[in-house]
């Protein structure tokens, strides 16, 4: 059961809000989104508000190289009245994709300022909203440790509107919410991992449960063994910090027996060093991102009731850190999972894919779900086949939810691309010791999700393997340096789309 928790466990977000009609006192500073078509209509209302020409104003700035493209900027100070500088915000084509640039451009642009007042197009529909809402909470993440120049703050306050006197403020606080499980994501995957272990995990869902009336189980180490999780101790047997694995509960009001049910399982590596297997010093740095798939779980599951899921979801986190140590577990090792199921170890740094494996048997065989989706930074090799922040790995078994989480992946921006799963290939993680073994040569993000697939048995099966979207080599667009979160919006878009089910039950 949940502990219950007065911290406020939510990040520290701008206040967005939706303004129907243009204020009648605005902010300081200003902004009007430019679309290839222009600029919004109320951009006449503002400009005579602001004593300035927009039109001409986006003219000159053309003029000297401005594009309307999404997320480029041109700031002009206004030297007299109230209001100080108005920045010009391109949005592109209008799309949600580049309305969600445009609205990371302008929280980068609201750094240290109280409020900004600023001027969308008219006629954008609530999926272009959202996303801008989105873009704005993710272009304002911040994380750091620092005592001295801590950077600038995010924007107290970004008032949205349009001009008119609709009223789009449910469009605007969905967005948010979205935003803010991709801003959770990106916080639990950046916290050096000297703060984080599994214990630290465990908190924390603990105390995102008690604000989302959710309910929450821990497994300690001494559960984990009684209760058979051979993987999720052989990789923490290493660490002098032990393994957990933390359920998490969520039942839609009203819920029945015919109401489906999805289990989310995420790998939550705290830290990995390879184990024996030990990794270069070059491939540990970053490693502290290496549980970005449970943190994913926990910002979705911290969701669900505030977006109305009409599923039941369970999200399982499997947490350990892979350290080495007398203590850690061995290449040639055999491990029983949950369930008996056994595996020959090869690699000790193809640890990923067995602490999924105990939380994929719990799930089929305890729960006994419809549906199960597991999400992981696993492989290496998914960048070698889909290169960088572009597109993630996908495996299913059922045609029906890979469209549907495919689907997901574009509406939210985080897209996926699916990858076969070839019998032929069971052959390369075949062992005469056991039932199979963790790591072989030949495709390694296809042998893992194959490794992965026997654990499913007939219940429809997701594999979403991440690491190629998992971190961004520089600020841009919704993307901050460093961790991506990737995986949380996916599944939040995901889980709370009108039938995440369809087709499949």
């Amino acid at each position: 059961m949940a502990r219950r928790s007065s911290q406020n466990v939510f990040p520290t977000l701008p206040a967005v809000q939706w303004q129907p009609g243009l204020p009648v006192h605005g902010a300081r500073s200003w902004v009007v989104v430019a679309g290839e078509a222009g600029l919004p209509a109320a951009a006449k209302e503002a400009g005579e508000r602001l004593g300035v020409d927009l039109t001409r104003l986006l003219e000159v700035q053309r003029d000297t190289g401005f594009s309307p493209s999404a997320g480029a900027t041109a700031a002009y100070p206004l030297l007299t009245g109230e209001v100080a500088e108005v920045l010009l915000v391109g949005a592109g084509d209008g799309t949600p994709a580049e309305l969600r640039h445009a609205g990371a451009a302008i929280a980068r642009f609201g750094r240290g300022k109280d409020e900004l007042t600023t001027v969308v197009a008219e006629g954008i529909d609530d999926a272009g909203l959202q996303a801008f809402a989105e873009g704005v909470v993710l272009g304002s993440f911040t994380f750091h440790r620092k005592t001295v120049d801590p950077g600038r703050p995010v924007a107290g306050r970004i008032t949205l509107t349009d001009g008119s006197a609709a009223d789009r403020s449910a469009a605007v606080a969905r967005g948010v919410v979205v935003g803010r499980t991709g801003w959770l994501a990106r916080q639990f995957a950046t916290t050096p991992s000297n703060e984080k272990d599994p214990a630290w995990l465990a908190a924390r869902a603990t105390e995102l449960a008690a604000t989302g009336g959710l309910e929450v189980t821990v497994w300690d180490e001494k559960q984990l063994a009684a209760d058979g999780f051979g993987g999720l101790l052989a990789v923490g047997q290493g660490s002098v910090r032990p393994p957990r694995l933390i359920r998490i509960d969520y039942t839609p009001d009203g819920a029945g027996k015919d109401t489906p049910y999805v289990v989310l399982v995420g790998k939550g590596i705290t830290y990995d060093t390879g184990g024996l297997s030990l990794k270069p010093r070059e491939g540990m740095v970053s490693m502290k991102r290496d549980m970005t798939g449970g943190g994913s779980v926990i910002a979705t599951m911290s969701a669900l009731r505030e977006l109305g899921a009409k599923v039941r979801v369970t999200g399982l986190v499997c947490a350990a850190e892979n350290m080495p140590s007398g203590t850690a577990y061995r290449p040639d090792d055999v491990i029983r999972h949950y369930g008996g199921r056994t595996t020959e170890v090869k690699n000790t740094d193809a640890e990923g894919r067995l602490v999924l494996a105990d939380g994929i048997a719990y799930a089929v065989e305890e729960l006994k779900p419809d549906v199960v989706v597991d999400i992981a930074t696993l492989t290496g090799a998914i960048k070698v086949s889909l290169g960088a922040m572009l597109y993630g790995g996908l495996f299913a078994t059922d045609d029906a939810l890979a469209d549907n989480l495919a689907d997901a992946g574009e509406v939210s921006g985080e897209r996926l691309w699916r990858m076969p799963l070839p019998a032929e290939y069971a052959e390369l993680i075949s062992t005469p010791v056991a039932d199979s073994v963790n790591s072989s040569k030949g495709p390694g993000s296809i042998t893992a999700a194959l490794f992965l697939k026997a654990f499913a048995g007939d219940v429809p099966w997701a594999h979403l393997d991440l690491s190629s979207i998992a971190e961004s080599p520089r600020d841009e667009h919704e993307y901050s340096l460093g961790a991506t979160g990737a995986g949380a919006r996916l599944l939040t878009t995901w889980l709370t789309s009108d039938n995440p089910v369809a087709g499949i039950v």
